[in-house]
């Protein structure tokens, strides 16, 4: 069983990452908040007594579902389907797309600003290109590699077979270095 600390530590780790994932999928920072807001409260009210190792993957197929949920609400609600968009702010709080990823900086903070530029130049345009995907590519994607989930965790999470969510993964990689090949960018 996780103790109390222990759940919430887990969810202080996640919740930006969640957030990110919540935005990318419904394009509305509001909805995004509540979207895993009601994730944290269900993993705590009815999953709090898991053991701590079995809460990531159940976190996230949580949130999954509650992003799901606000599509099938949205759809019945008459309102248009969309898929992703850029990450917006005002003018008081810009966003800021490095703000999930640890970077160079933080272990260095000597480190060229050129080279900072050029990484966040590049995280930019992947993260440009991410819009661009299927949603199922982007999910599986951002599951496999952003979360680091496993092969089999991102299947349960999705719902789908694991040969599934290596099709996923692979057409979104290819994708992405196709999109970035094209703004210059080889690996």
């Amino acid at each position: 069983m996780a103790s109390r600390a222990e759940l919430s530590n887990f969810l202080a780790s996640v919740e930006r990452r969640a957030f990110k994932q919540a935005l990318f999928a419904v394009r509305d920072e509001d909805a995004a908040l509540d979207i895993v807001q009601d994730s944290m409260m269900r993993i705590a009210e009815k999953y709090g007594d898991r053991p701590a190792e079995e809460l990531p993957p159940l976190f996230q197929r949580i949130l999954q579902n509650a992003i799901r949920d606000h599509f099938r609400r949205t759809r019945t609600r008459g309102e248009m389907f969309t898929s992703l968009t850029a990450f917006e702010g005002d003018e008081e709080n810009p966003a800021d797309a490095l703000e999930t990823l640890e970077t160079d900086e933080e272990a260095n903070p000597f480190a060229a600003p050129l080279a900072a530029l050029l990484r966040a130049e590049t995280l930019n345009l992947v993260e440009e290109a991410l819009k661009n995907l299927p949603p199922r590519q982007r999910e599986a994607f951002l599951l496999r590699y952003w979360e680091g989930l496993d092969i089999a965790e991102t299947a349960a999470i999705m719902g789908c077979t694991e040969g599934s969510v290596k099709t996923h993964c692979s057409r979104a990689t290819h994708a992405l270095a196709a999109a970035l090949e094209a703004k210059g960018i080889r690996p």
